[in-house]
């Protein structure tokens, strides 16, 4: 059975979201009630139909073409299926999501990933602010699950993160890590200022010196054997990280943040080009 298609007529006035389009929610729908699905649009509520042109019929399959920035939630809460996003996607990429795969071949807006306790999420472009991180009135961010960015990350990446992998291909802006809980996040660019702000738990590897917060704590250069395990678990996984030899495993070692009884880590680790 063929995916189902669902291809953008022309970018919408308002901003539209796409949660109900899920295996889980269109479980036993037939193609016509697909069609009728209503989705929010601001203070309306339009029909699939009204926006995307319909083919194919596997709901655990999904693509959704000529994508725009306008089309938020894409994949929120999915415990399984794959969505394969041609263009842009907009805010709260995978939020909540428990399984599947989300794949976008370009760029993706603000709070992706919050809240995702499983899965996989692939951007071939950038990301915009608070990847992983907890919005606001939540305590706890992205909570299992890997993310896989190509391009640069927006300010706050994996802020109050809890558990999962995030590894970012290009740059991360300013506070990456901050209030991190645990989870592992890494970045083969430069970040921005203040890294691990307020930081408990968890660790930030890095290629690149940062500039530290001074209640960061130098423990020196250190052998940590756990990294040849944790570059071996990427191989599996597209683009760059995957290519990082295990052979070296020593690191500079930074402690904090202190001024928040942290014992968060920043592993600065130069492993290649």
């Amino acid at each position: 059975m063929s995916a189902l298609c669902l291809t953008l007529r022309e970018p919408p006035a308002r901003r539209v979201d796409l949660s109900p389009l899920t295996a889980d929610h269109l479980a036993g729908k037939t193609p016509a009630q697909v069609a009728a699905l209503p989705l929010r649009s601001g203070n309306r509520t339009v029909r699939v139909d009204e926006l995307f042109s319909l083919s194919g019929a596997s709901i655990t399959e999904i693509e959704i073409r000529n994508a725009c920035d306008r089309l938020d939630r894409i994949g929120e809460g999915m415990t399984h299926g794959r969505i394969l996003v041609q263009g842009a996607a907009g805010g709260y990429l995978g939020a909540r999501m428990a399984g599947g795969v989300i794949e976008v071949q370009g760029d993706a807006g603000a709070y992706a990933a919050t809240g995702m306790s499983g899965g996989l999420i692939r951007v071939s472009g950038a990301v915009g602010d608070f990847l992983g991180a907890a919005i606001p009135g939540d305590q706890r961010g992205m909570r299992g699950g890997t993310v896989l960015v190509a391009g640069d990350a927006g300010d706050r990446v994996g802020d109050r993160m809890r558990r999962g992998l995030v590894l970012i291909e290009g740059r991360a802006g300013d506070y990456c890590a901050s209030r991190m809980l645990a989870g592992t996040i890494a970045v083969w660019g430069p970040v921005g200022r203040f890294p691990g702000m307020a930081m408990k738990r968890g660790t930030l590897l890095l290629r690149q010196p940062p500039a530290l917060l001074p209640t960061f704590t130098d423990s020196g250069r250190q052998s940590l054997g756990f990294l040849s395990l944790l570059v071996r678990s990427w191989r599996t996984l597209p683009g760059r990280f995957a290519t990082i030899a295990d052979s070296q495993a020593q690191v500079q070692r930074y402690m904090g943040d202190l001024a928040n009884d942290g014992r968060g880590e920043i592993l600065v680790w130069p492993w290649g080009n």
